[in-house]
């Protein structure tokens, strides 16, 4: 049974829908505890085990925990999939770009994930106010529950401007009179930046090193979090969200937090990639902060996630849906290798890859089903493409990394959908060794990048232990070696980052976030679609649109119930 943080079902209920800025701005924690009646350590900690909860309120219609959705369909890394354009097809408008518009879905997902982040930042101002008026003699862990809490304040605003870009930065500070007065362009992008990382820079002054439970956020996560967020900023964008320059103070931050994370020796690679992506190995040594979730905890399904649970394989007999998050023939031809062990940077999209005779990084077969190989580390049920529900619309693969096993202990069906326990890494240590390589690359420092980047493709060829057949042979012809210091360049060891990044990351979510911080994502996007929309007809119309298609719209509803408060972002 895995049990963990967040068990109070009272704390942990999400509560009726809203269909208000108002409601969710104004949202307190359901059950019998608000700002006005904590008066003991236990029920202001109770107020803190809320405010992790909301981290895992998201919904299949209203994700916030995944982003498969929002950053692996609209990137190069997988189509919807599902029944067809028309299942779910808001997440089809997304993947198209063009179609993507304010008032879509009818309060689901964009409007509604903007709703969820909001719940989530109110929570997080109940429990922070409350706090404050308690003296450390009465909570003496005061310092460290603020720590934790605006560092999931600072998570949940962060989020929502790598989505929106331009959002009301809403406090513990402000009334609910000022909440509805606060415009989303208080701030210019920069000054947002700024505000959210003094969250994450107050976690990392206030939070001890170690935490007694592995869930809770500590002044190493903190500091990943703020790198991560100074990594953004210092590509700064115009109001056409174009990259006009690289902001090496910026970079250098970078650089000194990662390096916080990296040699607090707490954080380590796991020896197999696989182990990312089993429950087994949640809270584990690459984990640097996860929202969690837990099964059989006393309550009636558990704390669960339901955000992945439509993109198990639709035709295995064992799941029966639904079919969603289907890889691109474009990221499955990625994986491929030249005779070097190295990416195909020029010529690994020119074909369809043909997995019996290319070589290939071993990272494709902990990412993507494919028809005769292992599905999820189980020898004894390959995957079939007879599995896949619309194969004529989105092709034969299937992601993989989110699923589990039905024999797993961390999985639940309920009705046709599914959950499981697994936790959500929101930062891995990958990350972190990542994101000091590309301070480093963008610095001009390349040299002190090629080791980081060469220790995940280290720990990429020895990842195949879980992935062999029934047989004991390997199911593709693995090939992967590091990169050599010779012609180590600042354009070469870029284009290694950039792909290094699409690799071990691909289809956890992060590639479009990737793809507008670089500045590349039309050039990228573009290309993508050129070459994909002859394989899949249904893109036929696709089309990226420079200065439009980098943040999804604010919601229309948004901005009629603030009379105009709130301004729509470029091109909508």
């Amino acid at each position: 049974m895995k049990t963990k943080l967040l068990l109070s079902f009272f704390l942990v209920a999400g509560g009726s829908l809203f269909t208000s800025c108002t409601d969710f701005l104004e949202y307190q924690p359901q059950g019998t505890l608000s700002s006005d009646n904590v008066t003991s350590a236990g029920n202001a900690d109770a107020l803190v085990t809320a405010a992790y909860a909301s981290l895992g309120n998201g919904e299949m219609i209203g994700p916030i925990a995944s982003m498969w959705v929002y950053g692996s369909v609209r990137s190069d890394d997988a189509h919807k999939g599902g029944g067809g354009v028309a299942d779910l097809e808001d997440i089809n408008f997304y993947e198209q770009h063009n179609l993507t518009q304010p008032q879509q879905g009818g309060g689901f997902y964009h409007p509604y994930t903007w709703e969820n982040y909001y719940k989530a930042i109110s929570r997080a101002n109940v429990a922070i106010r409350s706090i404050t008026n308690l003296s450390e003699t009465a909570f003496p862990l005061k310092k460290a529950r603020l720590g934790e809490l605006r560092f999931l304040r600072g998570h949940a605003h962060f989020m929502l401007k790598i989505l929106f870009k331009y959002i009301p930065y809403v406090d513990e500070t402000l009334s609910n009179d000022q909440i509805l007065q606060t415009s989303n362009r208080q701030y210019t992008s920069d000054q947002l930046w700024d505000k959210i990382g003094q969250d994450f820079q107050f976690a990392v002054d206030n939070l001890p090193e170690t935490q007694p439970e592995k869930a809770r956020a500590n002044k190493f996560s903190a500091a990943a979090y703020l790198a991560k967020l100074r990594l953004f900023q210092a590509y700064e964008q115009d109001d056409n969200h174009k990259v006009v320059n690289i902001n090496r103070t910026k970079l250098e931050e970078v650089v000194k937090l990662t390096g916080i994370v990296i040699n607090s020796g707490k954080y380590t690679l796991q020896p197999d990639f696989a182990e990312n992506f089993l429950p087994e190995f949640d809270n584990g040594v690459e984990s640097v902060f996860a929202v969690q979730y837990s099964i059989n905890d006393g309550t009636t399904l558990g704390r669960l996630n339901f955000e992945t649970g439509l993109n198990y394989p639709h035709g295995a007999p064992q799941y029966g849906c639904c079919g969603f998050h289907q890889p691109t023939q474009n990221l499955a031809n990625a994986f491929a290798t030249d005779v070097n062990g190295l990416p195909k940077f020029d010529t690994y999209n020119d074909g369809i890859i043909d997995f019996k005779t290319a070589t290939v990084d071993p990272r494709v077969d902990h990412t993507i089903g494919i028809d005769g190989h292992p599905y999820k580390y189980n020898a004894a049920s390959p995957f079939s493409n007879s599995w896949v529900r619309d194969p004529g619309v989105y092709g034969f693969f299937q992601s993989m990394k989110e699923q589990q096993l039905a024999t797993s202990s961390s999985y639940k069906k309920q009705g046709p959908f599914i959950g499981t326990s697994k936790n959500i890494d929101i930062i891995r240590y990958a990350d972190v060794l990542l994101w000091q390589a590309e301070a480093y690359i963008e610095l001009g420092q390349q040299a002190q990048a090629l080791p980081l980047i060469n220790k995940i493709r280290e720990r990429a060829a020895k990842s195949t232990g879980r992935t062999k057949k029934a047989d004991g042979t390997d199911p593709s012809n693995y090939l992967i070696k590091p990169y050599d210091a010779a012609n180590w360049t600042q354009a070469y060891a870029r284009r290694a980052l950039q792909w290094e990044r699409r690799l071990e990351f691909a289809t956890e979510g992060p590639r479009f976030f990737d793809l507008v911080r670089w500045g590349i994502a039309e050039p990228t996007l573009n290309a993508y679609l050129s070459k994909e929309k002859t394989r899949r007809s249904f893109l036929s119309g696709a089309k990226f649109t420079a200065g439009r298609d980098e943040y999804l719209p604010i919601p229309q509803r948004e901005i009629t119930f603030t009379k105009g408060l709130y301004k729509q972002n470029p091109g909508f």
